[in-house]
């Protein structure tokens, strides 16, 4: 099914509303948020109150952050929030007060081997409060007294959860899930749910989808354990493929993880189409570490639910830092993201396992069209070849993306070759009513 591509142009657009944006595990930076990617898909928001418990964690107090910044002994306004949101330590609690060069060293985060860069740092689950600065800038800062001033608050309020769910004809679906909780990162941030949101919007104006695709968007980890609570069961009982999304918008190739099944329908279809979209593809084993995939994973729950990636996170010198910016990014790697997503959908959407009406011996394909009918060596195109795979191994035992892995030819070859082999009522799916097919004499 053809799909609209985003232009790069939207996509940048886009980015540009969204990386200011002050974004936690919780908070208003998350609805914004929320509220401008609702643009591109249509998103039912979920709050889940402070002290609910979620399996073994308790969702945290919601973190309100209003100004922070400090005033050097010149009297000059530094490690402003407001300048730049990552000089915060995320989930700060509240301080006024003045303090010496060596007490502010105390609560100073800097990253010596990236001096530079200013390093992203959180306290979700433990009271304190600090600043982030390049190390450059830290080691420049002089002796005197400085000023501090962290106006926020932890109050009762809730987590944010928001999910659009693309309803098909089947009872099953499709998970898309990404992360919303990182200030100002361009691909450890933002790649995903741009990624996610122009794919919901290219999926949504497909008239009869035989999947339903459910797009989920969490703060990580404790939003998809969150997630998981509320709506595990139903994701047991109906989820047969997903993605998760994340640092998928820098320069490199694509990076494909597998489910913790290794061998999930998600894992099939990746490795079928990936390659052929993408030669250099780097496909990857499952390890229980990196991001929402570790719980969606877990043995609890053990979802068919694969990663889609660039380079993976912690594997990019810039990861969790200011480096990680606009520069780094590629809008033309988001858009061709997009593209990717869309054609595994297209063949998780039209995979199917066939049997075969005629399996004694090759049928006739030449008085169906299927092949030339001058009897040339180089008549043998790929789709001539395409239609034999199908037809051999249409057994009702092998799917298409089974045929498009072992012939190792392009899946989107096999199903072309498939659906007309179907239209020539060569081959017929193997839930139907097989009573035509033929019998030994």
């Amino acid at each position: 099914m053809p799909f609209d591509k985003p232009q790069q142009s939207e996509v940048e657009a886009y980015f540009d509303r969204l990386f200011p944006l002050l974004r936690s595990i919780t908070g208003d930076g998350v609805r914004k948020t929320h509220d401008i990617l609702s643009e591109l898909m249509p998103l039912e928001r979920i709050e889940i109150p402070t002290g609910t418990r979620v399996f073994d964690w308790t969702i945290p107090k919601e973190w309100k952050c209003r100004d922070a910044y400090v005033i050097d002994p010149q009297g000059r306004r530094i490690l402003d929030v407001n300048q730049n949101n990552l000089h915060l330590v995320n989930y700060s609690m509240p301080f006024r007060g003045r303090l010496s060069r060596k007490e502010l060293d105390e609560h100073l985060y800097s990253r010596p081997d990236l001096p530079q860069a200013i390093p992203y740092v959180t306290s979700y689950y433990e009271p304190r409060w600090g600043f982030c600065l390049a190390d450059e800038q830290r080691r420049a800062l002089p002796d005197g007294e400085y000023e501090v001033v962290i106006d926020t608050d932890l109050v009762d309020g809730s987590l944010t959860i928001s999910e659009a769910v693309l309803p098909g004809r089947t009872g099953l679906e499709v998970l898309i899930s990404t992360y919303t909780c990182h200030p100002s990162m361009a691909n450890n941030e933002l790649s995903g749910p741009l990624v996610s949101a122009f794919l919901c919007r290219s999926l949504s104006v497909k008239e009869d989808r035989k999947l339903t695709y459910r797009f989920v968007l969490v703060p990580e980890s404790i939003g998809s354990i969150a997630y998981l609570h509320l709506r595990g069961r139903h994701l047991v009982d109906r989820t047969v493929a997903g993605v998760v999304l994340t640092c998928i918008g820098d320069r490199s190739h694509l990076t494909y993880k597998k489910s913790r099944r290794g061998d999930a329908l998600i894992d099939r279809a990746a490795s079928a189409c990936l390659r052929h979209f993408d030669a250099d593809t780097e496909f990857l084993d499952f390890y229980p570490y990196g991001s929402d995939e570790k719980h969606y994973c877990s043995p609890g729950f053990n979802l068919p639910i694969g990663t889609l990636m660039r380079t993976p996170p912690a594997k990019y010198p810039g990861y969790h830092t200011s480096l990680d910016n606009k520069d780094f990014i590629s809008f033309a790697a988001i858009a061709n993201a997009v593209e990717a997503l869309q054609r595994l959908m297209t063949l998780l959407e039209e995979n199917e396992t066939y049997i075969n009406l005629y399996p004694f011996g090759e049928p006739q394909l030449g008085s169906r069209g299927l092949v030339s009918t001058l009897s040339r060596t180089e008549n043998r195109s790929a789709f001539t070849v395409a239609v034999k795979w199908v037809l051999n191994l249409a057994d009702g035992s092998h799917d298409l993306l089974q045929i498009a892995d072992r012939s190792n030819l392009d899946p989107s070859l096999i199903f072309h070759a498939a659906a007309r082999c179907r239209e020539a009522g060569l081959i017929a799916p193997a839930t139907s009513d097989r009573t035509q097919v033929a019998r030994l004499p």
